[in-house]
This record gives C-alpha cells, sequence and structure tokens, in this order.
C-alpha cells in the first residue's frame, strides 16, 4: 500500500513544530492566527515582548499619532 504524501504547507508546519520545539497545540494555533511557519525563528526565544503595554495605552498612542498627522 503506497504511503500517503503530506503536502507542502504541513510539512513546513510539522518541521517548524520540531526545529522550535511546540507543541501540537501551540502549532495548531499559530496556524488559525495565520502565522508563517517560516517566520517563528524571530519569536523564537523571546521570554517576554520588549515593550508592553495595555490596550487602553495603545489606544491612546493611536489617537496621539493620528491627530498629529
Amino acid at each position: 500500500m503506497a504511503q500517503k504524501r503530506i503536502p507542502e504547507h504541513l510539512q513546513a508546519w510539522i518541521d517548524a513544530r520540531k526545529y522550535h520545539k511546540l507543541l501540537h497545540a501551540h502549532a495548531h494555533m499559530a496556524r488559525e492566527l495565520g502565522m508563517n511557519p517560516r517566520k517563528l525563528g524571530k519569536l523564537d526565544g523571546k521570554e517576554r515582548p520588549e515593550v508592553v503595554l495595555s490596550i487602553e495605552e495603545r489606544a491612546r498612542i493611536q489617537q496621539v499619532k493620528k491627530a498629529a498627522r
């Protein structure tokens, strides 16, 4: 019986999952969010974001930028 080949777009996720040591659930969530498996290296190793802002602060900054234009 012939083995079924895994499509390339899914094989990229399998490779990324193994390389970055992700759980199946993490790879699945990233895929559902539309992330690119080839770009996961940018996020690898980060403990937390460089700048942490609340949603309110982010909205205020956007309003200031919009008003400046």
